[in-house]
């Protein structure tokens, strides 16, 4: 079973909009949930799931909102918080932004959504774009299309609709990785992670099937294709958009799936192997300072807008830069130096010098060094050789449609100590 009866309150747990869907939770009890989230933060025991009695409240808070699903049986909790964020991720679509505001300019909408969303407290239509089709927004107004209720709300692929036409079929593939980096003053690395996402942006008439081939290290193995110049790579922790069978990737790791139609992310990985740091920052703070980055990944690529931001003490003052390239510039509420590089090749190695006023040199010590944070962007690469092996798209009417594949890797928390 899943929510008896989901609340959206504001900030002081005061309901702003409802919506029962069985009955079999009266609707006053949303009077304890407050009272009941305030205590248990001043004990020091807050949680995700609070009861009263027999009802449980499963909760999430967003902006200035507090979203609040009720049921009184042994619910499947991961699915109906997979359905608030889902109600939150829908909401978002709709209003660009979720708070207060925006429930109560869209009221109407906001209830009408509610009602599609879920059913008898069993989620139902959950995708934005199809949602879009039949409920419409203009001026803070609900327009219902009257005509017809799109056959997408009651195919097997809720996510796609019947009869989309291009004149040219393409598909576009962006694999796209966050390195999450922290390394020691003595260069030693702490703590790295890669974090992936393979988003597409479909353009494909009908009804298609894909299937996406990647140098996954399982598929390799069950396929004998590991070992050799066959380089894989091991994903961990994937996640799936709903359009991919399950099935057939825990038999034989076929990412198979019927798209929808546009923008949407497929899935997401992770990857906890030791990362070389693309970007090394070496920084010397005696009476000058000097800052030394070295772009240490390959030299046929390019880090797009670079950005190092180095610490400096709070009351460093009268700043006076000298870069090797680049510029940089001193932003005092920060207490940073913030050097930008455009370009930045692989292997290329570049210094920028600061001058301070220091009143008090010791103050720093006191202080403590925040660590040096970096930004970049490198196209055409990706850190983990993450690869895609082949797109193959399946329809019907047997066109030919061209599958593009981009990648990018770009800093996440990125973060090296220099004491």
């Amino acid at each position: 079973m899943s929510a008896s009866a989901v609340f959206i309150l504001d900030v002081k747990g005061k309901p702003l909009i409802s919506r029962n869907y069985k009955g079999d939770v009266a609707m006053s009890k949303i009077e304890h949930f407050m009272p009941l989230l305030v205590q248990r933060e001043e004990e020091g025991a807050l949680a995700p799931l609070l009861s009263h009695g027999e009802v449980h409240f499963l909760w999430i808070k967003h902006s200035n909102l507090y979203l609040v699903a009720t049921t009184s049986k042994n619910a499947n909790a991961s699915l109906v918080y997979s359905f608030l964020y889902k109600t939150i991720e829908v909401f978002c679509e709709y209003f660009k932004e979720l708070e207060e505001e925006s429930i109560r300019d869209n009221f109407v909408i906001v209830y009408e959504l509610l009602d599609e969303l879920m059913d008898f407290g069993f989620p139902q239509t959950t995708d934005s774009k199809i949602l879009q089709e039949y409920i419409t927004q203009q001026s803070n107004k609900l327009e219902t299309c009257k005509s017809r209720v799109p056959p997408t709300v009651t195919n097997a692929v809720s996510w796609r609709s019947e009869g989309i036409k291009y004149k040219k079929n393409e598909v576009f593939i962006d694999v796209i990785e966050s390195v999450n980096l922290l390394v020691n003053a003595n260069g030693s690395v702490l703590l790295s992670e890669i974090v992936g996402t393979i988003k597409l942006k479909v353009f494909l008439s009908g009804m298609p099937e894909l299937r996406l081939g990647l140098n996954d290290r399982v598929l390799f193995e069950l396929t004998g294709l590991s070992g050799g110049k066959n380089k894989s790579v091991e994903l961990e922790d994937v996640k799936f958009h709903q359009c991919v069978r399950l099935s057939r990737f825990d038999n034989d790791r076929t990412i198979s799936f019927i798209p929808p139609d546009g923008d949407f992310e497929l899935m997401s990985y992770r990857l906890s192997t030791q990362v070389k740091p693309l970007i090394w920052i070496e920084s010397v703070i005696e009476k000058f300072s000097h800052s030394r980055a070295k772009g240490q990944f390959k030299k046929q690529s390019v880090a797009n807008g670079v950005e190092i931001a180095v610490p400096v003490p709070s009351d460093a003052d009268s700043p006076r830069f000298k870069t090797s390239v680049g510029s940089a510039k001193y932003v005092p509420e920060r207490n940073v130096v913030i050097w930008s590089i455009k370009s930045f090749p692989g292997g290329k190695e570049y210094l920028m010098r600061a001058h301070f006023g220091l009143p008090s040199v010791e103050k720093e010590e006191v202080e403590g060094r925040p660590p040096i944070g970096v930004k970049f962007e490198i196209p055409y690469f990706t850190v983990s050789g993450i690869q895609v092996r082949y797109m193959k798209i399946i329809e019907k009417s047997g066109y030919q449609a061209l599958p593009w594949v981009r990648y990018i890797t770009q800093s996440g928390d990125y973060q090296l100590r220099t004491s």
